[in-house]
């Protein structure tokens, strides 16, 4: 039997100097600028809603204020209206948050509208998660849309360039820079070798364009950036031999919690699904009744507990000073609860909720000593992140680009927690399946389908 000729490799310096490239790239220019500004309505629509939700209207209802158990009965609501959205709506409301953050394949249009409501009703009404999953879906979704649109031959390959660069264009200011944006989307969907290039230049054209768009709205409409930002940041002292041993400590037991975390939701997700309606509506309630036990106990705001942690994150590490170590544990562990819940049932990203875990668990560590404050914060939120996201360089970068110029001092040390963290998350995965692995290039599951599938 004579053999299969070999299949000569695409040559990406080629595909760039074609005209068809070219073309991509004007499109993904254009397509950048609604999409951009389409999610930074999403955004600005989520924070509306959270503020009219839970300070508007129990001033209406006759409340003096937002009473502390006010959040059990709005995510009661919450989890009613994700769950009709994920039973009668195509695309079920996008990828299920408790396996990780996915990317790959071609967007859906079709899932667009079941995508946006889901995430809407999850976030806008306290669910703990974040923005960042529904907003790739949404930008891919409506990206390959439109250009089925417009050209209804166009080939796969060019449908997958242009949903990516939707998707780059949707999270560009999300993680204060588009270049982190960039790397988040480009390591979880386990892009490289000679094609990366040809991928990602389209996809960085649309994040430029979506960042200045981001910024111009801003300033027009006058209703915030709504990108991950920290405003007062301490000054960290140059890594120590005992910053080096506690950030290894760290990154030992922020596995540990993140599996934890992952698990717990992989275990309730089944008996949730078989029981959509109650069982998510009871989950909300569970969620609102943790930040209630959190309130009730620290004297401080459900916030603390409630949404994914982009808005607040900022004011735990500027206000830490007012937290006890005691308080801050409580914290972690009752947000993660929440944190899980939320995995298991709604639709939203794993990011911003990990992050603020991790931070809040390394303001607790900043108490020992040979660790300063800020040290503590970002190996926290490094060690945490990748231990839920499975992400390194992402993290490292999430956790120093996220302090300034603060965070060329911590480098090192966070360098250290990541890697350690990493190493240890994958080790403890070695019993799961490919479908509770989570996302990320290690996992089976990075593989899958795109977020709005």
């Amino acid at each position: 039997m004579p053999a299969e000729p070999a299949v000569a490799p695409q040559d990406p310096f080629a595909i760039v100097r074609s005209r068809n490239y070219l073309g991509l790239l004007v499109m993904a220019g254009v397509l950048g600028v609604p999409i951009s500004a389409i999610a930074y309505g999403f955004l600005a629509l989520v924070s509306e809603l959270q503020s009219l939700v839970y300070n508007d209207l129990p001033k209406g209802l006759g409340f003096k204020d937002t009473p502390d158990w006010w959040a059990v009965p709005v995510l009661a609501v919450a989890g009613v209206l994700v769950a009709l959205t994920i039973q009668y709506l195509p695309g079920r409301g996008g990828h299920e948050p408790a396996d990780g953050l996915k990317t790959g394949g071609t967007p859906s249009i079709a899932a667009v509208p079941s995508v946006a409501l889901a995430a809407i009703a999850s976030l806008g009404l306290g669910v703990v998660l974040g923005p960042e999953a529904p907003l790739i879906a949404l930008g891919g979704g409506l990206a390959v849309g439109a250009v089925r649109l417009i050209k209804r031959d166009a080939q796969p390959n060019a449908l997958a360039v242009i949903g990516a660069a939707g998707s780059f264009a949707a999270i560009s200011e999300l993680l204060g820079s588009p270049v982190l944006g960039a790397f988040l989307l480009m390591e979880a969907s386990g892009l490289a070798g000679p094609m990366l290039g040809v991928v990602l230049v389209p996809g960085l054209l649309a994040a430029g364009i979506g960042s200045l768009i981001f910024t111009g709205l801003d300033s027009w409409t006058g209703l915030g950036t709504y990108s991950l930002s920290l405003t007062h940041v301490p000054a960290a002292d140059r890594p120590t031999v005992a910053a080096f041993c506690w950030a290894v400590l760290v990154g030992l037991a922020a596995p540990v919690l993140g599996t934890a975390i992952r698990r717990t939701a992989l275990r309730l997700r089944p008996h949730i699904q078989r029981h959509r309606l109650p069982l998510t509506a009871l989950t909300g309630a569970l969620i609102g009744a943790i930040a209630l036990l959190y309130t009730t106990i620290s004297g401080k705001p459900i916030s603390g507990v409630l949404f994914s942690g982009e808005t607040t994150i900022g004011p735990l590490l500027a206000n830490q000073a007012t937290f006890s170590v005691g308080t801050l544990l409580l914290l972690v562990v009752l947000k993660s609860l929440a944190y899980s819940a939320s995995l298991s049932a709604f639709r939203g990203g794993p990011v911003f909720p990990s992050l603020f875990v991790g931070g809040a668990g390394g303001l607790a560590m900043s108490h020992l000593p040979g660790l300063d404050v800020t040290t503590g914060f970002a190996i926290g939120v490094g060690a945490m992140g990748v231990a839920m996201l499975r992400l390194p360089m992402t993290c490292v970068l999430l956790a120093t680009l996220l302090l300034g110029v603060e965070g060329l001092t911590v480098m090192p040390v966070v360098i250290v927690a990541v890697v350690v963290s990493y190493v240890g998350t994958l080790r403890l995965a070695r019993g799961e399946t490919p479908a509770t692995a989570g996302a990320g290039p290690d996992g089976a599951a990075a593989s899958g389908g795109a977020s709005a599938s």
